[in-house]
């Protein structure tokens, strides 16, 4: 049976909403974001309580808790390194929690789901800004192919249940993100927060030098989270279409302009130097956010201030990090 018509509306406050993913920088933005919004029925489990790659596990859990809304923010991430070195993780963890995740929703018939995928869908030359049209017209990025396929098919099955079975499921594309619960890592975190880690040091160290990977040249769009959770809140309460949307800021800069910043934040005045050696990625990757805009919704923490508040958290939080 088909499932009912999408209205916009507020979403239930008293539902049960499912937050997958809800201690990683993405999902615990979205759940502090819903409870500062009222609702009061926010589910979240730890991996060590939850095995997303464990079907019989998900499909129980599901049952137990019939949730009224979902979103699908979990996922195994990192920066071009581990990407590229560990394809296979990536692509066979991230298949394994959506097919699961999105398999058991369906089983239970889940009113709203929001998919979340990555700007890393697009091919690595899309015209630029991209558009939400510009899926599956080129080659992607070779450093993280197997991730985007994972999310390319995540965004097909939100499709496929669409047509299927009526339910207003949505995929959202967010650009490159960053804030507090970022990963930190110097073997698996992205470029931003590697930035911060590294200035951090250097300050620390009294260093008079950085070096860092790449040219510098590339450009990069970034959004807080905390502006992606306000959102991921306005798409499930305005957005219904089969296409994935893109979230971000519209507004991009380059790598070097970017370490600029961090280092300037982070109170570091040595010299910068640049690895060439190293790989840059995509040229740039700037979204298209025409679509999002018209639903209503822009970003507003300026980039400035969110660095500040992320370098804030981060040397407050540096000792229990992962290594």
């Amino acid at each position: 049976m088909l499932g009912e018509v999408f209205t916009a509306t507020p979403l239930d406050r008293s539902a049960a909403i499912y937050i997958a993913g809800h201690r990683g920088l993405v999902g615990s933005a979205i759940y502090r974001k819903l409870v500062a919004e009222g609702f009061n029925n926010v589910i979240g489990r730890s991996s060590s309580d939850l095995d997303l790659t464990d079907r019989s596990a998900v499909f129980k859990f599901f049952e137990e808790i019939k949730p009224t809304y979902v979103v699908l923010a979990a996922a195994k991430v990192g920066g071009i390194m581990a990407n590229d070195t560990y394809p296979v993780d990536f692509l066979s963890a991230n298949l394994q929690i959506q097919v699961n995740v999105m398999d058991a929703a369906v089983a239970q018939r889940v009113k709203r789901l929001l998919f979340l995928g990555s700007s890393c869908i697009y091919p690595r030359h899309a015209p630029q800004p991209i558009r939400e049209d510009s899926l599956l017209t080129g080659r992607l990025e070779p450093t993280n192919d197997a991730y985007a396929i994972a999310k390319i098919a995540g965004i097909l099955q939100v499709q496929s249940v669409r047509r299927q079975f009526g339910l207003s499921w949505i995929s959202a594309m967010p650009t490159n993100l960053y804030g507090p619960r970022d990963n930190f890592s110097p073997h698996g975190s992205h470029v931003l927060p590697a930035l911060i880690r590294r200035y951090d040091l250097a300050v620390r160290e009294g260093a008079s030098s950085v070096t860092n990977w790449g040219t510098g040249t590339p450009r990069r769009e970034f959004l807080h989270v905390d502006d992606l959770s306000s959102a991921c809140l306005h798409l499930l309460e305005n957005y219904d279409g089969a296409a994935q949307i893109n979230v971000g800021t519209g507004m991009d800069s380059s790598i070097r302009e970017i370490a600029n910043e961090v280092a300037r934040v982070v109170g570091y005045d040595g010299s910068t130097n640049w690895d060439s050696t190293k790989p840059d990625g995509t040229p740039q990757k700037l979204l298209d956010v025409t679509k999002l805009t018209e639903t209503g919704w822009r970003a507003s923490i300026s980039f400035e201030k969110g660095i500040r508040s992320t370098v804030e958290w981060y040397r407050a939080n540096r000792t229990q990090l992962r290594g």
